[in-house]
This record gives structure tokens, sequence and C-alpha cells, in this order.
């Protein structure tokens, strides 16, 4: 079982706060074509699964992505806060969000087969194509 942490975080503005109760130390990115149009570049985040807490609620505004997953965002300064898989309310939270970021590594990389050719991380990671995210996370697209 891999390690975890709790953490803190926030929005730039400090609208939004969040606590992840136990979040794994490990770090992923997507390249999927949504995740670079929403942020301008890869999405770095941190599965926090359903043990996230959100203050603030009044400043969170959700757009839905796609039929299994939403996205939310602080509606006072625009700092994206999660992607939410609906069928096990999972949180992936960007990683920029936590105070915290000692003991974390990158681990994981998604949508290999999206990424452009213009970047490179040097990790050594664990990757997995779009076809395989869909198999593993919801069933098929």
């Amino acid at each position: 079982m891999s390690e975890t942490v709790e953490a803190q975080g926030r929005c730039l503005c400090g609208a939004v706060t969040v606590t992840a109760q136990a979040m794994p130390t490990g770090v992923g990115a997507c390249h999927c074509g949504m995740c670079r149009r929403w942020g301008g570049g890869p999405l770095m985040v941190v599965n926090c699964g359903d043990q996230v807490v959100f203050s603030g609620q009044d400043h969170i505004g959700i757009y839905t992505s796609s039929a299994w997953a939403e996205r939310g965002f602080c509606t006072t300064c625009g700092t994206h806060l999660f992607y939410r898989l609906k069928q096990n309310n999972a949180y992936f939270v960007p990683v920029g969000l936590f105070d915290t970021a000692a003991a974390l590594h990158f681990d994981n990389q998604v949508f290999i087969d999206e990424k452009p050719a213009y970047y490179a991380f040097a990790n050594d990671t664990g990757t997995l194509t779009g076809a395989e995210v869909f198999a593993l996370f919801a069933g098929d697209p």
C-alpha cells in the first residue's frame, strides 16, 4: 500500500480550501486533450479518492465534462479545484493546490497516447493509454 499524508491547500484567492485526509504521495499527469485544453498543459494531480473536504462551497463551480466525470473550479479566481469521477466519487486534485509537496513523487501518466511531441518528462513512470484508462475506470467509453 502506498504512503498517504494529510494535506491542506487552497485556490489562488483563498475562497476555497481543500483538505485531503489520506492523500497518496504519488503524483500523476494526464495528457488527454481535454485536460490540456482546460489548463494549457498536462494536468498534474493526486488521486485523493473520496476522502476530500472542500470549504467555500458557494465559490465552487461545476462543469460536467463527460458522462462519467466533472471538473470543479473556483468561481472567484478560476483556479482548477478537481476532476471527479461520478461513479466512485474519486477526486483528482491538482497537486499545486496543496501547501506540502516535500514527500511527493511523480509516478504515473495517463492518456500517454495523446501526449504531444513538444514536451516530455524525464521521470521514469508508469503509463496508461486512453483505452487502458477507460477500461480501468469507466468500462467501455
